[in-house]
């Protein structure tokens, strides 16, 4: 039974940062493409970034290059997003999803096939 669990999701002003983090359990993540995607009310779920399985290569959303940063912790069998210099634009709740292995980073939801329950970030102006 495959099982991700964020955390990390908060309140935070305009300009500061969290970081948050999936950790899986019954996959490895090192295994299977990772990827993270926001909903924000009355908007559809989009992609944020994502993280191949087996060189680690990274792909995000081009708005969020430079401030959001995804990176993975094998050890830990845990993903983790670094969100820098946030704006009240980024609230939304921030979903972790696993997906089968590819050499490219899925940006659709349809391409993950597993989803942790999501996170709430606030970003106050």
């Amino acid at each position: 039974q495959v099982q991700l669990v964020e955390s990390g999701g908060g309140l935070v002003q305009a300009g500061g940062s969290l970081r948050l983090s999936c950790a899986a359990s019954g996959r490895t993540v090192s295994s299977y493409n990772m990827g993270w995607f926001r909903q924000a009310p009355g908007k559809e779920r989009e992609f944020v970034g994502g993280i191949t399985w087996s060189d680690g290569r990274t792909y995000y959303e081009d708005s969020l290059k430079g401030r959001f940063t995804i990176d993975r912790v094998n050890a830990k069998n845990t993903v983790y997003l670094q969100m820098n210099s946030l704006k009240p634009e980024d609230t939304a709740v921030y979903y972790c999803a696993s997906g089968p292995p590819d050499t490219i980073v899925i940006v659709t939801p349809r391409g993950y096939d597993h989803w942790g329950q999501g996170t709430q970030v606030t970003v106050s102006s």
